[in-house]
């Protein structure tokens, strides 16, 4: 069964930031997208969600599931004849459901990969690592709270948390060639505190090849817990030509 909604308890969100050469994301983005830009930088970044009570909307919270899930993204902004529009494009998603991946066409649209987890968390520290079962996807971090948000990107924390408020339509492949899913996310607050990263790899930042050497930097980290929230599916759209849109069909990838 397919929903166009999805509720959550969003238990543990950690948002890694990295700041990138405009023109090596530019290279990587499918057409209409373009890097939104913030002090001269393109922004891309790593999301580690542990989502609880994930369930349709309406059913109860005792019915919902709990899984991590992670996603490389890269912060965008496109123009259609509505205007331009900012968002985040997702090119890719793990979890540790076995659901979610085997059965992701049809109850959470969308590519999702299976990948192992180890989590460890405190109120002192989050260290996770993940790597996908088809070796593709590597990723670990090692974060301690902070008493200020250090970045070159951001003011400070209300800066952050509004810039990724803004852009809280993600946009990914869907399973049907050549258009992307969306999804966008509604959360009670925004509230979110400075992380410091103490340790960080990601198999598609560090790639010399896609970004070579000063041309990625990470820049720093937000974390937000215990936030309800829920995904809606918003619209699919055509890297190829103008966005289009088809309302009808159901939530995308709620792993943003």
């Amino acid at each position: 069964m397919i929903t166009k909604k999805i509720d959550c308890v969003i238990e543990r969100r950690l948002l890694v930031s990295y700041r990138i050469d405009p023109e090596r994301v530019r290279a990587v983005l499918p057409r209409p997208f373009r890097p939104q830009l913030v002090n001269g930088h393109a922004i891309g970044g790593v999301c580690f969600i542990r989502m609880g009570a994930l369930r349709a909307a309406r059913l109860p919270r005792a019915a919902g599931v709990s899984t991590e899930n992670v996603a490389h993204r890269f912060a965008v902004e496109w123009d259609d004849e509505h205007g331009s529009h900012a968002g985040v494009y997702i090119p890719r998603r793990d979890t540790n459901s076995r659901i979610t991946a085997a059965l992701g066409a049809r109850i959470f649209p969308g590519a999702y990969h299976l990948a192992r987890f180890e989590v460890a968390e405190s109120p002192d520290m989050i260290r996770i690592g993940v790597r996908s079962r088809d070796r593709v996807v590597a990723l670990s971090v090692a974060a301690i709270p902070t008493a200020s948000l250090t970045s070159a990107l951001f003011a400070g924390v209300d800066e952050a948390a509004g810039f990724f408020r803004e852009g809280a339509l993600g946009l990914s492949p869907s399973a049907a060639d050549g258009c992307l899913d969306a999804v966008r996310l509604s959360a009670a607050n925004w509230e979110a505190r400075p992380m410091a990263v103490s340790a960080m790899y990601s198999s598609l930042f560090d790639d010399a090849t896609t970004f070579p050497a000063g041309t990625c930097a990470l820049d720093s980290a937000l974390l937000m817990t215990d936030i309800t929230a829920s995904w809606t599916a918003e619209s699919d759209v055509s890297p190829s030509r103008s966005l289009a849109v088809r309302r009808d069909r159901s939530a995308r990838n709620v792993a943003v």
